[in-house]
């Protein structure tokens, strides 16, 4: 197995969200007061909802209301008609959980326990590569940190309870959450945000092998299983955290939804009126 890159990304700079400069401070009325747009990916499959029964985009709640209670105002992406130009709207990007990456886009033939949508796939590597491109602030949750490495190049355990022995903690039942203890490293925004130590829900039986080239490893579970990365670029890469865990399934800790919605509404502060990030 490839050592994945452990490192300081940047040592801190990535995690530091300056304020906009004394003249911009004085032309925006009070800033903090802006609720930043913040897409969010979602499920596509059938559910149901009063009297009907169909296909539908779906977000659980608790990503809504993270981005709610963080100060964010929460916009819907479905894996249909995918438009890459509707991040020039958004001043931020969430890339949600759910079923696996299909193993093709990573060059590995399918596990038996994998389980993929390849609308959902399409849709999620086409905006994470356009956020990237664009430097605007991105949250890759458990399937989206999965989708984050695979991106960029990385590829992926496909079950972890056949790499480590106690991994089938992670996703203890169907249906129930798991939790995870795990260790940040100095000058990452996880740190910066968590403190060296943090504890999360978590509902995964896949997790990050190679790690890709752009990314390093921020944070780590006691049995080595890669719970974080960030940009390796330090802070020309702009706001970029992947996370294996569920920290919107925690009501009580919006820590991390916190620092990403202040990244989006500082990247705001600096954007140009095309949308673009101004020079």
């Amino acid at each position: 197995m490839p050592p994945s890159r452990t490192g300081n990304c940047g040592a801190g700079l990535n995690g530091t969200r300056q304020g906009p400069s004394a003249p911009e401070a004085r032309q925006t009325a009070r800033p903090e007061a802006y609720r930043p747009r913040i897409g969010l990916t979602t499920y596509w499959q059938p559910a149901r909802w009063g009297v009907w029964n169909d296909t539908a985009a779906i977000v659980p709640g608790s990503y809504v209301r993270a981005v709610v209670e963080a100060g964010g105002t929460p916009l819907l992406l479905p894996p249909v008609g995918t438009d890459p130009g509707v991040l020039d709207l958004l001043d931020g990007l969430i890339v949600i959980g759910g079923v696996d990456v299909d193993p093709a886009h990573y060059g590995a033939a399918p596990h038996p326990t994998t389980v993929s949508q390849p609308e959902r796939d399409d849709h999620d590597l086409t905006l994470t590569r356009a956020a990237l491109s664009a430097d605007l602030p991105l949250f890759a949750i458990c399937r989206g940190a999965q989708i984050l490495n695979v991106a960029l190049g990385g590829t992926l355990h496909q079950h972890l309870p056949e790499v480590r022995a106690d991994a089938a903690q992670y996703q203890p039942a169907p249906g129930v959450f798991g939790s995870v203890d795990f260790t940040t490293e100095p000058g990452s925004i996880a740190r910066q945000l968590l403190g060296a130590r943090a504890a999360s829900p978590c509902y995964h039986h896949q997790g990050l092998d190679q790690v890709a080239d752009g990314l390093c490893v921020t944070a780590r579970a006691a049995d080595g299983t890669v719970e974080a990365v960030e940009s390796s670029g330090g802070a020309s890469s702009g706001w970029l955290l992947g996370v294996q865990f569920h920290p919107e399934e925690n009501g009580q800790d919006r820590r991390l939804f916190g620092g990403f919605v202040d990244a989006a509404r500082t990247a705001r502060l600096h954007r140009s009126p095309t949308g673009r990030p101004s020079s």
